[in-house]
């Protein structure tokens, strides 16, 4: 094996990229407990379509993203009902990693405890994890810039984390690390979570655990930073390789067979030493041979050469931050010109709604869904001729006999409010269009408008980002 270097004295001085990622933090709520309410709106329902967890709705544990009515998006964590029996104990360890705020992390902004619902909200992260970028790559590989970035942005997560009395992370794996709207690798606030009933720390392979925690099933501080180096081969060979075999091949000296084809020509063989060298040491079966967080991130800075290159072309991904081409109906909310948001929506009429009045049948021919049909049809006579307060009512009559559910009746009856300075209202049947159809971007689009009314320059800005994304991501589908 490599000789071990001890990378031990001052950290180096890194270079002052941070400062608005930093100012961010100065935005994010304190912590705080949301009701069950709340977190099922704002996730329409925990509905399929807002999965984003590894395995889905198969997981134990799911995780869901959503958005709440001030536009802030959010993922939650859906625990399993049997997972965390003891209400107080899932209170205490939420508030304390809660308590937690780094740019390094994405932070843990509250939680839920009702009945037997446990749930963690977080900040929401748009450009999935490390695994879905380094293993599943479809435009092009992460560059080694990235990598290298990755490697640093946790081990000064970690730093963080163990500097504030949270040295244990739980399951350190490649879907823990997450990048956000800049393009940034951020871990995962759920891991910092103690172990819930069942008692489970590694849901990985045997060969990726490590070897104390076969012992004696504990996970300690030593226990991180082995997971941590197996993350370094991950981003070194592109795959997930057994650390014993690692160990092997660069026992033989053989990094080349450990090393990524697709990074040929971007970094030195110094810089492949020494990152091999560091996971060598992060995988030494001894605990208390393995460096600490400090000593790892200074031992990752002096490799930081490229980071003024912006993440987004390291991560092979078109920028997120680019504002992409807006269609006439988001130029439209844009300008708030209602008028053309109007006809747009006329020319629409319900086509996007996609059966969402089939669960009916038998009761199609009732007095009482003949009156319901009536209102929707008076509504849509009156949004036709600009009669706009008579629109909503008769679009309020059809809405609270609660027998069909229509997002575009709530989007008509959002643009009828904007019509007649009601934005409040307007904004909330914008977000409830897109509590029936979580991916229907004309809600996003009508949520914009009214938010530019209110004068919520910046929600209004991320709502017509939102909505301009779902739209092309429809149209490409299409």
């Amino acid at each position: 094996m490599f000789e071990c270097y001890d990378y031990n004295g001052s950290v180096p001085e890194e270079r002052n990229e941070d400062n608005e990622e930093t100012s961010e933090l100065d935005d994010l709520p304190a912590f705080r407990e949301y009701n069950i309410d709340t977190l099922r709106m704002a996730t329409s329902g925990f509905s399929v379509e807002n999965i984003v967890s590894e395995h889905g709705e198969k997981a134990p544990n799911v995780v869901y993203k959503g958005k709440l009515e001030n536009q802030r998006r959010i993922a939650v964590k859906r625990f399993n009902r049997s997972a965390w029996p003891d209400a107080r104990q899932f209170l205490e360890e939420a508030r304390a990693v809660g308590q937690l705020r780094n740019h390094r992390l994405a932070n843990l902004l509250g939680c839920c405890c009702e009945g037997d619902e446990r749930l963690l909200v977080a900040e929401f992260m748009s450009n999935d994890t490390l695994a879905k970028h380094l293993f599943h790559w479809e435009t092009q590989p992460m560059k080694w810039a990235m990598r290298l970035r990755v490697a640093l942005h946790l081990a000064q997560a970690l730093e963080y984390c163990t500097s504030k009395g949270r040295a244990l992370y739980h399951d350190l794996n490649a879907y823990r690390i997450v990048f956000g709207d800049e393009g940034n690798p951020r871990l995962s606030c759920f891991g910092l979570m103690k172990n819930s009933r069942d008692g489970k720390s590694y849901s990985t392979n045997l060969a990726f655990t490590p070897p104390e925690y076969l012992r004696n099933g504990r996970v300690t501080p030593e226990s991180v930073i082995y997971s941590f180096g197996t993350l370094l081969l991950d981003l070194l060979s592109g795959k997930h390789i057994p650390p014993s075999h690692a160990l092997d091949l660069i026992r033989d000296r053989n990094i080349q067979m450990l090393t990524d084809s697709c990074l040929e020509g971007q970094f030195t063989n110094d810089d492949g030493t020494e990152l091999v060298r560091l996971a060598s040491r992060c995988l030494q079966y001894e605990p208390r041979e393995r460096p600490n967080p400090k000593s790892l991130v200074a031992a990752l800075i002096p490799l930081q050469k490229d980071t003024e290159v912006p993440s987004h072309e390291l991560m092979g991904i078109e920028d997120g931050a680019a504002a992409l081409p807006l269609s006439p109906l988001g130029e439209a909310c844009l300008r708030m010109d209602l008028t053309a948001i109007h006809e747009i929506l006329e020319k629409l009429g319900y086509k996007d709604d996609d059966g969402a009045a089939a669960e009916l049948s038998f009761q199609m021919w009732t007095n009482q869904m003949q009156d319901t049909l009536n209102s929707k049809k008076k509504g849509d006579v009156a949004f036709r001729h600009k009669d706009f307060r008579a629109a909503s009512e008769f679009y309020s009559q059809f809405i609270d006999v609660g027998t069909m559910v229509s997002p575009t009746v709530h989007a008509r009856r959002s643009l009828s409010y904007l019509m007649s300075d009601m934005s409040q209202e307007a904004l909330n049947d914008a977000l409830h269009a897109q509590a029936i159809s979580p991916m229907w971007h004309i809600a996003s689009y009508l949520q914009s408008a009214a938010l530019f009314t209110l004068g919520r320059e910046n929600e209004a800005q991320a709502a017509l980002k939102e909505g301009s994304t779902l739209e092309n991501k429809k149209n490409a589908n299409a």
